[in-house]
């Protein structure tokens, strides 16, 4: 058996590869969701409502959506479901850092809940690609910088740290075949550094959302075990789909506080990890 199936099954997760269901999220900057829905019923889009998301709706169509008027104006913005969720559970409502910005989508997600959005990136294709879909949907509201996370001088109320990780079954052909333990735990290293740099950007009683779509507990529960052994952070509850995150791994006892952070193993979406941090 693979030894990341092996795992999985000992973390209480039985193994099935499910594609996630397609889905997109309304640009409540340009459009009503009432209208849109309305404009991609009429095209024969078959849409219903995402229960955990508060602008998220899968769909089915016999076109593609990236193709469509809809899109290329900007009033949707395709993107996963599980990866909606650590915005949500974010809510900023004041200046919001995102950390490691290109792709984009979550960045766009967070321009129509902010008042504005720092968002920096190492990549300079990336973030073109960035700059790009944010002129697509027409946000305004973001400032986009090719810079590294430590050279920004600031501190923040809000803070979103999606970092880099090893994905999971779903993100990639053969992932199985293309990923070991060891990169999980390779991984886990630069998720500490950006943590860190994270939490010391953090004003108090700031909120920081931390989240992966890795399944590998070295690149979730257990960056946040290390978190709370060296920093002055408290964990608050994750609302939303899923399973509390685990607090034992390996023999290993970890922090009780990490039960209130959320695992989401794949079943109709991406597997995802999202911790939500005070200081």
């Amino acid at each position: 058996m693979n030894p990341f199936i092996e795992r999985y099954q000992k973390l209480g997760y039985e193994y099935k590869k499910i594609a996630p269901r397609k889905s997109f999220r309304i640009n409540t900057a340009k459009i009503q969701p009432e209208l849109l829905i309305s404009r991609l019923k009429k095209k024969g889009v078959i849409v219903e409502k995402i229960p955990f998301l508060r602008q998220g709706y899968w769909y089915e169509s016999d076109f593609s959506l990236g193709a469509s008027p809809e899109y290329l104006l900007g009033l949707l913005q395709l993107q996963e479901a599980a990866s909606q969720i650590p915005v949500e559970i974010l809510n900023p409502n004041g200046l919001v850092w995102d950390m490691c910005a290109a792709p984009g989508s979550k960045t766009s997600q967070l321009a129509t809940y902010a008042e504005a959005v720092i968002a920096t990136e190492q990549k300079k294709e990336r973030l073109i690609s960035l700059d790009n879909n944010l002129e697509r949907l027409g946000l305004k509201n973001v400032s986009t910088y090719l810079l590294d996370a430590n050279k920004v001088n600031k501190k923040f109320d809000f803070i979103l740290l999606d970092a880099p990780c090893s994905g999971n079954f779903l993100s990639q052909e053969d992932w199985f075949k293309k990923r070991t333990i060891k990169d999980a735990e390779k991984n886990s290293e630069l998720q500490k550094e950006l943590l860190k740099t994270a939490i010391n950007h953090l004003n108090e009683n700031g909120t920081l959302v931390y989240s992966t779509c890795s399944l590998e507990p070295e690149e979730d529960e257990l960056v946040i075990d290390w978190a709370l052994t060296n920093f002055k952070i408290k964990l608050e509850e994750v609302n939303t789909i899923g399973a509390p995150g685990i607090i034992e791994f390996n023999g290993k006892k970890l922090n009780e506080e990490i039960k209130k952070c959320r695992r989401i193993w794949p079943n109709g979406t991406q597997g995802f990890f999202i911790a939500k941090i005070r200081k």
